[in-house]
């Protein structure tokens, strides 16, 4: 499954000079440190619960890279795709809490599993201590062009005066929790039909056999700049900085379609609380290094810097309870 939340948190402000001048002596002195044994003295390994080339694999390796040169340590990414993050999240559930095994994963592993995976194998909230949040992104819905619907509006006239004759693909689970909660805000009927993959469902979206699609801002963006889809809006209460010209769920005159996902570093629970905050620290100050933070955004990263361990903790509950909402309303289930 691809990435893919219902509540925005509010990332924090950008760290100042003094706090970029502290980034500086801290990759000076690890050295030091290491020879007086602290952490984290031997190679982190992060395991991602999706696929090489994901958006979130993407972005963990740019932080990993740069946190290898400041620790001085090899920072390795395994990738264990597959099961629905189940694996993944698992293996750092079960790993020693020492800072050496960490966590790279979407909200759909701690939001979406505890509601679709029968006897999930770890506890999203007890088993694991938060990290950093380095990306929130919302989703954006596109339509076939020859629709004729420009507008968000527009289409759910259209569905509303056809009800069941028009089918949406869906390819991953939060592509399809936010077209039910479309459908039940709006109050039309369309019938869905789930692909393997979103890129599996672009072909019939753009020959018309599929109406329209929810697609992550970053996956949509693609569609969208060739021209291939009409863009009608993206589910947050403020524009995309890469879709300016695409209108939040309320300026196309449906408040409260709102969805957005996230990615993020996890440490098993117990980690030491030094090692937490000081892992997010280093975070934030690659996230100021300009050409860093270039590389970020064009991945469709996040324009502030990674939300703190408590922020973050705060978030994985609240998505969890407004998925777990979602997906029974819709009665959604596991293919």
């Amino acid at each position: 499954m691809q990435e893919s939340t219902n509540r925005r948190s509010r990332l924090p402000l950008a760290v100042g000079r003094r706090a970029m001048l502290g980034g500086a002596l801290s990759v000076l002195a690890a050295p030091s440190l290491r020879a007086q044994g602290e952490w984290p003295g031997d190679r982190v390994t992060i395991i991602v619960s999706l696929p090489a080339g994901a958006t979130t694999d993407i972005t963990t390796r740019i932080y990993a890279d740069q946190l290898a040169r400041v620790w001085g340590q090899p920072v390795v990414v395994d990738n264990r795709g597959g099961a629905n993050g189940v694996l993944a999240a698992q293996a750092v559930a079960r790993a020693r809490p020492d800072g050496l095994t960490l966590l790279g994963t979407s909200a759909m592993t701690h939001a979406a599993n505890p509601w679709l995976v029968a006897r999930l194998p770890y506890d999203p909230i007890a088993d694991f201590d938060a990290v950093a949040m380095f990306s929130a992104s919302p989703f954006v819905v596109i339509a076939n062009k020859a629709l004729g619907t420009p507008t968000l509006a527009a289409l759910t006239e259209r569905l509303k005066a056809e009800p069941g004759r028009h089918n949406f693909g869906t390819g991953t689970v939060p592509g399809r929790m936010v077209a039910a909660l479309y459908q039940q805000l709006a109050g039309v009927d369309a019938v869905s039909i789930a692909y393997r993959g979103n890129q599996a469902g672009f072909p019939d979206l753009l020959q018309g056999r599929i109406s329209f699609m929810a697609l992550d801002a970053q996956a949509g963006k693609v569609l969208i700049d060739r021209g291939d889809v009409l863009a009608l809006a993206v589910t947050d209460d403020q524009r995309h900085h890469g879709l300016p010209q695409v209108p939040t769920g309320a300026e196309a005159g449906l408040p409260g379609f709102r969805f957005t996902t996230w990615s993020g570093i996890y440490a098993p629970k117990g980690t030491p609380r030094e090692i937490v905050t000081r892992i997010h620290a280093d975070m934030v100050r690659i996230y100021e290094m300009p050409e860093v933070r270039a590389r970020i955004m064009a991945n469709g990263g996040a324009r502030q810097p990674p939300a703190g361990p408590d922020a973050f903790q705060a978030t994985t509950a609240a998505t969890k309870a407004a998925w777990g909402e979602i997906i029974r309303q819709a009665g959604l289930k596991l293919d």
